[in-house]
């Protein structure tokens, strides 16, 4: 290289913060509403499924002495047990109640709206396409609530095998923790088969999930290499890496937690993007942004597309019987 034309400098290495992310008030509402119950009515208390698909929060609130099992009738009769954010089916609040447990209703008031919609049409005869994961709890408890007219679509290639019985009655709803451009993708697959296919009253998918995927839209494009802290069975955070890649990161991984990230990632790599999904607690992502710094990206940048400010009260069954001063 002639003195005329010197090398360019090689870039510092740095790291772009999304933010938001992490905890959304619906995550929050359900992890604290387990922490007051525990100190409401004593250890034991059960939670039907994960609270948030988080495993630290889960060994977390297990070590406080919250017990977690699968189905209500695992849980003794009498106990109290919380349901999870992701919400149940009425069959399940019918097995609670035949068991005569002591409820603690934890779901996301987004997917009670969602079940709320589900509910309505129903019982105006509608054929309902929720747009949804097969087997995520959200979706097995939201296609509870009208199993006689809800049929799961799981994504664009999904649409073909839809029947419907009047195909200007029908409507769609979604999972709240999908891709947008995802669901918009099976949104215009349904429609050029169902032309009078009716949108949701609101926006299915939640403020949060939409947040953090127009966070790192931004970041990506600018990104070598994408960490989203999050657990494999938590659908938002698995929609992070999915949207990171789409959006032009050359590469991009899900971490559970800072002992996950693989060195070899980091090869050639300069500008390291980092956010975490709706479930996950902040001090998971401090983790990860010291283990880069120990080696070598120190320069933090956080990328701003929101300010979150929402926040949920606690069920009313729970703040029915706490100490009026633990009430929030």
């Amino acid at each position: 290289m002639s003195p005329e034309h010197p090398a360019e400098p090689a870039s510092a290495p740095r790291v772009l913060l999304a933010k938001p992310r992490g905890y959304c008030a619906g995550v929050d509402r359900a992890v604290v509403a387990v922490e007051k119950a525990l100190e409401t009515y004593g250890a034991p208390v059960y939670v039907r499924k994960e609270i948030v698909h988080n495993r630290h929060v889960v060994n977390t609130l297990a070590e406080r002495g919250a017990v977690f099992v699968d189905e209500t009738d695992q849980v003794p009769e009498g106990a109290t047990v919380v349901f999870s954010a992701h919400g149940v089916s009425p069959a399940v609040h019918a097995e609670a109640a035949a068991r005569e447990l002591r409820t603690v209703d934890a779901t996301c008031p987004l997917v009670t709206k969602v079940h709320q919609e589900a509910k309505r049409f129903a019982r105006d005869d509608y054929d309902i396409l929720l747009i949804g994961h097969e087997g995520h709890e959200e979706v097995e408890g939201t296609a509870g609530e009208a199993p006689d007219h809800v049929q799961l679509v799981d994504g664009p290639g999904a649409v073909a095998d839809v029947t419907v019985r009047d195909p200007e009655k029908v409507i769609w709803l979604s999972q709240t923790t999908l891709s947008v451009d995802e669901t918009l993708e099976t949104v215009r697959a349904l429609r050029e088969r169902f032309p009078a296919l009716s949108d949701p009253p609101s926006d299915d998918i939640c403020y949060a999930t939409q947040n953090r995927q127009v966070a790192v839209k931004q970041m990506a494009p600018e990104c070598d290499l994408v960490l989203v802290v999050g657990s494999r069975n938590s659908s938002n955070s698995v929609r992070l890496v999915e949207v990171a890649l789409q959006a032009g990161a050359d590469d991009a991984h899900l971490v559970d937690h800072a002992g996950e990230i693989d060195e070899a990632w980091l090869s050639g790599v300069r500008t390291v993007g980092v956010t975490s999904g709706a479930s996950v607690p902040e001090i998971l992502v401090g983790d990860v942004l010291h283990w880069l710094a120990e080696r070598g990206w120190v320069d933090v940048e956080e990328i701003t597309t929101a300010n979150e400010k929402l926040t949920f009260s606690l069920p009313r069954e729970l703040k029915r019987d706490m100490k009026p001063q633990a009430v929030r």
